[in-house]
Formats: structure tokens, sequence, C-alpha cells
């Protein structure tokens, strides 16, 4: 009875010892790696190292068109091999897909199944192929498969080893999937938040001014009016002042959005920033009989700011203290000097 070598068992207990050690750095590099493209490169490559075999591919699953495709193979530009849709009743990949089991062909071209298109476009012959499903929760995405065995022919330690890192790969990919569509998803919101923010900011931008004068005309009829005339312009001004607060909340939603704002700054005297921001409220100012006073020194103070954003950001102020200040109040805008400076 012939009984094996202690040094053939030392090298078989080495080389099981060093195949695991792979297979565990290749769990780390996978789930570290979260780009589809070099995944896909990363798990043919390794698959063809550790069967040591001429070439590895990846096919998945197409849900939107029944069928499998070429995601990566060793050696092939993955672009033109996806152009090649690979039938799931008619070949052998489709065979391994159908049934959730791997297969093992040592004469590959002989078998009935083997879909020569891709052979053919690749220029490659295959001889011997190992395929294995590619399992994710409690389905399937996919074959990985392995071709050419450069001694002999692939075994059950072969397909053993090659169904580990098709485990492996396929929880790695469907991550790599779930953050390009997270990354997809996030950049269709974000393009969707830039033209409502445009919108915004150019809605209340071009109507303020051409309102400004309806609340300018308004304002001169309801004081020359009489009788049913009154009436007439106060709906308007009514209406123009409600078009006003409207404008003045689309602004501060713009404010808001303050990841994406453009700042804009200029060397503009404090004195212009507040007049232009009391030219915005003077008519609602009126309207309660508010008196507007500007105390400011005439030398200008210049300061280094965004103009439109600042005057935004005042009349956010002002319109609050009219809201709640007494009729017939007076409103200060004051410049406050310490002693001693």
């Amino acid at each position: 009875m012939n009984t094996p070598s202690k040094t053939g068992q030392l090298t078989n207990l080495e080389g099981r010892e060093k195949l695991l050690l792979r297979l565990v750095e290749l769990s780390v590099t996978l789930n570290s790696t979260l780009d589809l493209d070099a995944l896909l490169q990363l798990i043919t490559a390794t698959a063809t190292e550790l069967l040591d075999c001429e070439a590895a591919s990846i096919l998945l699953y197409d849900e939107k068109n029944p069928r499998l495709y070429f995601a990566a193979a060793t050696g092939s530009d993955p672009a033109q091999l996806a152009e090649i849709p690979v039938p799931i009743d008619s070949s052998l990949a489709g065979t391994i897909f159908r049934t959730n089991q791997p297969l093992i062909l040592n004469n590959a071209e002989q078998d009935p199944r083997h879909f020569s298109p891709v052979s053919d476009h690749i220029k490659f012959k295959i001889d011997t192929l190992l395929g294995v499903p590619m399992p994710i929760k409690d389905r399937t995405m996919g074959v990985l498969e392995a071709v050419n065995k450069r001694t002999g022919g692939f075994n059950e330690d072969d397909a053993a080893i090659l169904s580990v890192t098709a485990a492996h790969a396929a929880i790695a990919i469907n991550n790599a999937r779930l953050l390009r569509a997270t990354q997809q998803a996030l950049e269709k919101v974000k393009v969707t938040n830039q033209i409502k923010s445009n919108f915004l900011s150019l809605a209340s931008h071009e109507l303020r001014t051409p309102l400004g004068i309806i609340i300018g005309y308004a304002t001169f009829l309801q004081e020359s009016a009489r009788g049913e005339s009154t009436d007439h312009a106060n709906q308007v001004l009514g209406a123009a002042s409600q078009m006003r607060s409207l404008l003045d909340q689309m602004n501060n939603l713009t404010l808001l959005q303050t990841d994406g704002m453009e700042m804009r700054q200029m060397k503009i005297a404090v004195q212009d920033i507040l007049n232009f921001a009391l030219d915005e409220i003077k008519y609602t100012a009126a309207r309660r009989d508010l008196q507007l006073v500007l105390a400011f020194q005439e030398d200008p103070i210049f300061v280094n700011v965004d103009a439109e954003k600042t005057t935004l950001a005042i009349v956010n102020l002002l319109n609050n203290a009219i809201r709640f200040s007494p009729e017939k109040a007076r409103l200060w805008l004051a410049q406050w000097i310490r002693a001693g400076r």
C-alpha cells in the first residue's frame, strides 16, 4: 500500500495555506474596492492567477433584456464583448446561470452548448472551461468563468476555489453597483436642485424691479384716487405686496442653499446698500404709516461684500421690523460710534 510521503503532505499543506491566504487577501481587497470597472478587472486577474489558467471572464445578467453579457474578460475589450448577447437557453454560461450549478468541461468546443461567436470575436480557442454561478442573496447575478487550465484539466478543487471567489465577487460587485446608483441619483438631485435654485434666483431678480414700479404707481394712485378708484388702487397694491412677499420667500430659499452659493464680492459703500434696501421696503412701510430713518455719516464707509445678497439680508431684517412694529412707529438705520474711537 502506497502512502504519501511527509514531504508531499507538507507541500500540499503549504499550497493550501497559501491558497487560503490569497483568498483572504482577495476578500479584503474586493470589499475595499468600490470602482466597478477596476473591481471587474481585479476579479478576472485573480481568478486567472488562482486557477493557473489562460483567461477568466465575468458575465452579468441584464434584467431589462433577459440575457447575459460580458462585463470583463482577461486580455479583451469589455466594451466590444458587451456587444455580443449571450443567450440563457443555448449557451454554457446560460446553463450555469439557469441551473445555479458549477460546470466543468475539459473538451469545451465539442459541447453543443458552446457559444462560438464569442471565441470567433476574440480569436481565442477554448479547450477547457470551468464556470460557476455568482450568487447574491436569493438570486444569481451572473457567471464567473475560467478557461484553458495550463496543466491538465479543471477539477472539483478548482470549482470550489472559483465558487468562493465568485461569492466574494458577487457581493463586491453588488456593493459597487449600489454605490454607482446612489452617486447617479445624487447627481440627478444636484442637477434638479441647481435648476430650481437658478429659477428662484432669476425669477426673484427679474420680477423685483418691475414689481417695485407697480407698487410705486399703485401707491401714487391710492393717494390721489377717490371713490371706487381707491378700492381698485388698494386691490392692485395689496396684490403687488403679496407678490413682493412671495419674492422675499424665494430669495430666502436661495440664500439657504449655501452649498452652491456663489459670492460676487465688490467694493461698495454701506450707505448705498442701505439705500437699496430702503427702496425695496419703503412702500410696505408706507402702508402701515411707518417712518424710515437713515442716520449715517455722509462720508462713504466702504466694504467688500456681495451687494445683492447683503441687500436681501437687510431687506429681511427690515421686513421683520415692519411686521412687528406698531403703526406710525419710526424705524432707524443708524450708525453707532463708540466714544474714544
